[in-house]
């Protein structure tokens, strides 16, 4: 047999793409030529499936006269990475007839090293899914990436070691030399932060409001003095928040397997992303020639915690701008265009300009921060600095993390109930038709809220972002309506005057 085709899969964006490894042997001087649009890491797979080919028993296919092709399709889709390395190798045994099987409904994923032994990839758990879909029954992937793999029920795994293992166990399917991984049990977990909401002295008013912003999913800013425990309070946010579904884990997973941030098998926790100020565009938002996810696609089903929110780039803060409306970010390159998911919690902590501070000074600080920026932050608390007293007090304070999540578990299920058989799942992410079928006001509460907005010049963007807070903050109080009392404190975390 001179021709063969195997499958492998590799990432596009954030799913998998059936790849398609034709090998065709021929007579004539020694060429090995791999097509199909391969990056450098695909060509040098020459390199390394020819020493592992040769250290697993076999002939090299450098030691022959002959031309051997791989192709990769389809042709005019960009390849990368080390996907196609067990792949390529079985392909070329199977037309050179070293190695006899049935090619049918099986796939091959993993990369060789020069002895043989097959190292993890990245994004193991889309490219199964996406395999899954396309009628594969069995996968044979790295042995780091089984647990990983199995997350996806409906399709055998075969963890292999080597390639040694993989060709034995293909040679005698009966014997089964390879045994088939297990589904991967999914444990939902309380999120455990570091910090306990009660271990933080005071600041009752922020644990309140952070509070709120947990039970409806909405953006927070918090500002004071440094060293006032902005950061901890942040922190200890991702703790209160509900625990991820199962659906969210294999989401968030499959999103951060792609990125290469994965540690272990699966992610269980809400994940928590905190890049530094002086981070890129591309490194917060994603892009690349090759477009990749941003921290606002790590943090997606999360939080994501900008310290010294004015110290970012100004291209950065006012790129938030699509990510937090619409829970997507668009990425467009010559190469391809890409959207990614951005569902979740902003928490931006800045530290204003002090008494101290410049006429220039506080222009510049205001400057940094955009009007629409600000509009897209429902709640804005200010973290004063702590009396001395309270913090040598030795008894805990206030709530504790466990409390404040029964009490937002039981908000979101009331926001559940409201939006069911809808995409909507919390009162931040209500459209305008949201609120006019779901939320109705009292007439006197719809004086209070007018009269407010006007006073305040608020925008109909702010307008409808105090009508959802107002929602959470009854919900939180199991009441029906929302009240004149709801609405007057939702008002009070508008911006104050020094932005």
């Amino acid at each position: 047999m001179s021709f063969s085709r195997v499958y492998s899969a590799q990432v596009n964006v954030l799913d998998g793409e059936l790849i398609t490894i034709e090998t065709d042997i021929s007579k004539g001087l020694h060429n090995f030529s791999i097509v199909g649009l391969p990056d450098k890491s695909v060509e040098e797979a020459r390199d390394r499936v020819g020493s592992a080919i040769k250290n697993s028993g076999f002939t090299s296919p450098k030691q022959t006269n002959q031309k051997i092709v791989v192709s990769l399709s389809p042709a005019n889709l960009k390849k990368e990475g080390s996907y196609f390395d067990l792949g390529i190798a079985l392909g070329y045994l199977l037309s050179a007839g070293d190695l006899k099987f049935n090619p049918d409904k099986k796939a091959f994923i993993g990369e060789l090293s020069l002895n043989g032994d097959i190292k993890p990839v990245k994004g193991i758990l889309p490219l199964v899914k996406s395999l899954k879909s396309a009628g594969f029954e069995e996968v044979f992937v790295p042995f780091e990436n089984k647990e990983e793999a199995a997350l996806i029920d409906g399709i055998k795994i075969f963890p292999a070691k080597n390639l040694i293992e993989v060709i034995k166990h293909l040679k005698e399917e009966d014997t089964f030399c390879l045994s088939t991984q297990p589904l991967t049990e999914i444990l939902i977990e309380n999120n455990f932060a570091h910090n306990d909401f009660s271990d933080i002295r005071g600041q009752e008013n922020v644990k309140r409001a952070l509070l709120i912003a947990a039970a409806g999913g909405h953006n927070i800013a918090m500002y004071g003095p440094p060293g006032t425990g902005k950061t901890m309070l942040a922190r200890a946010f991702s703790g209160i928040l509900p625990p991820l579904s199962k659906e969210d884990i294999l989401e968030v997973t499959g999103i951060h397997s792609v990125a290469g941030t994965l540690r272990g098998a699966l992610i269980t926790s809400v994940p928590f992303r905190s890049p530094h100020n002086t981070s890129s565009y591309v490194s917060v938002i994603g892009g690349g020639a090759i477009p990749k996810p941003g921290e606002v696609t790590l943090a997606h089903k999360g939080v994501l915690f900008l310290d010294e929110f004015p110290e970012f780039d100004r291209r950065v803060l006012e790129s938030l701008r699509q990510p937090l409306e619409d829970k997507v970010v668009h990425i467009s390159r010559s190469k391809g265009t890409a959207v990614f998911p951005t569902n979740f919690i902003l928490i931006a902590a800045m530290n204003p300009p002090d008494d101290n501070a410049t006429a220039s000074d506080i222009v510049r600080f205001k400057r940094k921060i955009s009007g629409p920026i600000m509009d897209r932050i429902d709640i804005w608390i200010d973290v004063p600095k702590i009396d001395y007293e309270l913090l040598s007090q030795k008894e805990k304070s206030g709530k504790t993390s466990e409390e404040l999540r029964k009490e937002i578990l039981r908000a979101r299920k009331k926001q559940e109930e409201r939006f069911a058989g809808s995409l909507v799942r919390t009162n931040s992410a209500m459209s305008v038709r949201d609120l006019d079928k779901t939320v109705v006001l009292k007439e006197e509460v719809k004086k209070i809220l007018n009269m407010s907005a006007e006073k305040l010049g608020l925008s109909p963007r702010a307008y409808h972002r105090i009508i959802k807070l107002s929602r959470t903050i009854a919900d939180l109080e199991d009441s029906k309506e929302i009240e004149t009392k709801h609405v007057l404190e939702a008002l009070a975390y508008r911006p104050k005057d020094e932005f």
